[in-house]
């Protein structure tokens, strides 16, 4: 690995979303701060004049170099974001502007690893980059990208997608995820992890457009789904079955199930394992127990039996989880 700083290049032009821009830099500046030496990245802003470039939040920036200045060095990294407009009802289209699109593919031929950010990837598939490649973006726009790129392989899943030099990455805040990638390829997966919880945040995400939270706790359901579930959470160690909860509901289990896929949009025992996960989230993060004591307090009374339901929730494991988060007392 060099010491050297590497290259990258962020793209500006009229409209580009503001966080596909600052996100990467944040991380990148990170890293340098977390290795406490200079090794690392230079990162400049590049636009087809040096004027200040409006982006969608109407927040202005001022970029580092031209296009044309960028065109005659060696780039480590191409970073491409994106900008979206809304047609007369209120659908999602993401922009490529014929300018920026040239410019992309002449930088293209300069750099030896090229990344979109969010829909950054339908500049790169108009610059015919992700030809054959399978790719991601955010997912509002993915059949966009599909009907308009019928020779991209697009995947609306994945967080990001690597398919040789080129990265696509998913929605808003998958860039974070996708710049954390990036670094732990060029340093590591101990730095990168290092910088992943200055972010307070995931090395790795799972593929999806889901976050790691356990949803237990939904925007309003009613006066009786509230207290079934302020007894789950008090019972969670407990043997908690359909029959017992509706008893003390004074409902059917017929009902109970019914309300529960109303409300919540899952079955009692999806709740209840959910539930447990995030109880056992909270143990893994603030306490040293054995995944024997952690599983008994929640209910799973076996540890197989919490590493497999936090891999269907998480798709992680409860070591993996607790070497991520882990937080003195």
């Amino acid at each position: 690995m060099s010491s050297l700083n590497r290259f990258i290049v962020v793209l500006l032009f009229d409209g580009v979303d503001l966080l596909d821009v600052t996100g990467p830099p944040e991380v990148f500046a990170l890293l340098q701060r977390e290795t406490g030496n200079a090794a690392g990245y230079q990162v400049v802003l590049a636009a087809e004049t040096m004027d200040p470039v409006t982006t969608s939040a109407g927040v202005r920036i001022l970029p580092d170099i031209t296009f044309q200045e960028a065109s005659t060095r060696s780039i480590d990294t191409l970073m491409v974001p994106g900008s979206v407009e809304f047609d007369d009802n209120r659908r999602i289209h993401a922009i490529t502007d014929p300018t920026v699109v040239n410019w992309v593919k002449e930088l293209a031929g300069r750099s030896k690893r090229i990344a979109s950010v969010c829909v950054g990837a339908h500049i790169l598939a108009a610059a015919g980059l992700l030809d054959g490649k399978r790719a991601t973006t955010h997912w509002s726009t993915a059949q966009q990208l599909a009907a308009d790129h019928p020779g991209v392989k697009v995947d609306a899943d994945p967080i990001f997608i690597r398919d040789h030099n080129v990265w696509t990455g998913a929605g808003i805040t998958a860039c974070l995820d996708l710049s954390l990638a990036l670094v732990a390829e060029d340093f590591g997966e101990a730095v990168a992890l290092r910088v992943a919880r200055q972010l307070v945040m995931y090395l790795k995400r799972p593929s999806g457009q889901s976050q790691f939270s356990v949803p237990i706790e939904p925007v309003s359901t009613t006066r009786r789904m509230d207290d079934i579930r302020h007894h789950i959470t008090q019972h969670v160690a407990d043997h908690l079955t359909v029959p017992g909860l509706a008893e003390h509901a004074h409902i059917s289990e017929r009902q109970l199930t019914r309300i529960f896929k109303t409300e919540l949009g899952m079955t009692p025992a999806a709740y209840i394992e959910s539930a447990r996960v995030e109880v056992a989230r909270n143990q893994l993060e603030s306490t040293d127990d054995t995944l024997e004591r952690v599983a008994s307090a929640c209910g799973f009374n076996t540890p197989d039996t919490l590493i497999r339901a936090f891999r269907r929730k998480l798709n992680t494991t409860p070591t993996e989880y607790r070497s991520r988060f882990r937080h003195s007392g």
